[in-house]
């Protein structure tokens, strides 16, 4: 400490003056092992920081600079703001936790192409410019069915380019029962005025029939639009029409239809608490000429939109501008054709997110057993409780997936959860009754002592 505080506003005063300047912290004789080897920039930043936190501390009421402040400064400036996470909170796909893990198989495929160069958009065979789209065109359309396929960053730009492409300076119909609002707050009546399409909202919030898109064409229709309510559910007195309803439709009036999927199902799911989710080829079986979907939901991949369909179709919407301005990069053709890969080879399960969804409940409360011995080896009591999570991602909304926990008793749990995201290794977990929740649904058996860690150090350090 450089000097003892005083009281008043003129005592504070004297000792934010007499704070280090970073010239004479960077001569400072007990700082000369914290800063070698340190490039000058990232000392001086770190140095910045610290003296920046004294100040603030002293503005509070606290003890002014300490040598301290500059190892705490060069913790936070060697810690990656972008960094892994251990999820306790029960949701597999968790948008703010990244969405779904990728396989190692892709998570190989990004190492070895982000390294170097790569064929991204050079014809191997040919020896002239190619398509990034190519690793992946063919995995798709084989497991979907649909003549052709393009991949854009994510399935908010795939619904506005499509309906650019095919709809812009057009009447687009969809029901008012699907007009939904995604994450973040975007709406999808925003999206299609976006995209330049007149909107004609058909039937009302819980029933659209057939008959109302019937009776609201006109030789101006460009599209008819289907959104799967994925985020959430209409129950009681409904009444929807169905893709292949739709699609009767459209080809007797020349009219095509477009479904945005959303969560993108490339195989039936089961699972203890999952309900039932349409998958991309039943779309296109049904008659839907162009389906959008996303790449890091239900499919397991990385973000990515997706757009199979119509080669006609396909064909405008590749061919408009927004297509460039929506592409994706190499790491993401990489994740994306080693994910598909799994899936040709009739190995789902190899896909995190598929089997993290088809967890039994037995092998669930296995685990937590497993964390609740390794956290009562760190005198850490906790109890075994069997625990309702979710699928996550504006998927599934109706699912209640049967998971396990282990349930900590503590006092000031918002503080416990707070001082746990700040471990070594940050722990994420959730407050159910007053207590912490850990389900261990998305816990891997080898983060299980990394989890126990966490809650061991915080649980100490919380004691008074």
């Amino acid at each position: 400490m450089d000097a003892p505080p005083h009281s008043g506003d003129g005592g504070k005063n004297a000792l934010l003056r007499a704070l280090p300047s970073i010239e004479q912290l960077l001569r400072r004789p007990s700082l000369e092992p914290r800063l070698a080897g340190l490039p000058r920039a990232r000392a001086v930043a770190a140095l910045r920081l610290a003296v920046e936190r004294a100040r603030t501390r002293l503005l509070s009421g606290g003890p002014t600079f300490e040598d301290a402040d500059v190892d705490a400064a060069l913790q936070t400036f060697s810690t990656p703001n972008l960094r892994p996470v251990l999820n306790a909170t029960g949701v597999v796909l968790h948008t703010n936790l990244g969405r779904a893990p990728l396989a190692p198989e892709a998570v190989a495929r990004v190492a070895a192409v982000a390294k170097g160069y790569s064929n991204l958009e050079y014809d191997l065979d040919e020896g002239e410019r190619g398509s990034r789209y190519a690793p992946v065109i063919g995995l798709i359309t084989e497991l979907t069915g649909a003549e052709d396929a393009i991949v854009v960053n994510n399935c908010a730009g795939a619904v506005l380019l499509v309906l650019a492409a095919l709809g812009s300076g057009k009447e687009c119909i969809v029901s008012r029962g699907e007009l939904v609002e995604i994450g973040g707050g975007f709406r999808v009546p925003d999206v299609m005025r976006q995209s330049g399409c007149r909107l004609v909202e058909v039937g009302t919030t819980n029933r659209t029939r057939r008959a109302d898109y019937e009776a609201a064409l006109t030789p101006d229709t460009g599209l008819l639009v289907k959104v799967h309510r994925s985020n959430f559910a209409v129950v009681g007195f409904t009444e929807g029409a169905s893709v292949a309803e739709l699609a009767a439709v459209g080809r007797a009036r020349g009219v095509p239809v477009f479904q945005d999927l959303g969560a993108g199902a490339l195989v039936p799911l089961r699972g203890e608490g999952l309900t039932a989710e349409p998958t991309v080829r039943m779309s296109v079986e049904e008659g839907a000429d162009v389906v959008a979907f996303s790449g890091d939901k239900l499919l397991g991949g990385p973000q990515a939109g997706i757009i199979v369909g119509r080669k006609p179709l396909l064909a405008r919407i590749k061919s408009h501008p927004l297509t460039r301005a929506l592409r994706v990069d190499k790491m993401t053709v990489a994740a994306l054709e080693a994910t598909l890969e799994l899936y040709r080879d009739g190995r789902p399960e190899a896909v995190p997110a598929w089997r993290l969804l088809s967890q039994q409940p037995e092998e669930l409360r296995a685990r937590a057993e497993r964390l609740q011995t390794l956290l009562a080896a760190r005198g850490v009591a906790a109890r075994v409780a069997a625990v309702s999570g979710q699928v996550g991602g504006g998927a599934m909304p109706l699912a209640r997936l049967s998971s396990f926990a282990c349930i900590l008793k503590v006092e000031g749990p918002d503080v416990f959860l707070d001082r746990l995201r700040g471990a070594e290794a940050p722990v994420i977990g959730r407050i159910a009754d007053g207590e912490v929740v850990l389900d261990v649904r998305c816990l891997a058996e080898e983060e299980l002592g990394l989890v126990a860690e966490a809650v061991g150090t915080t649980r100490q350090g919380s004691r008074p």
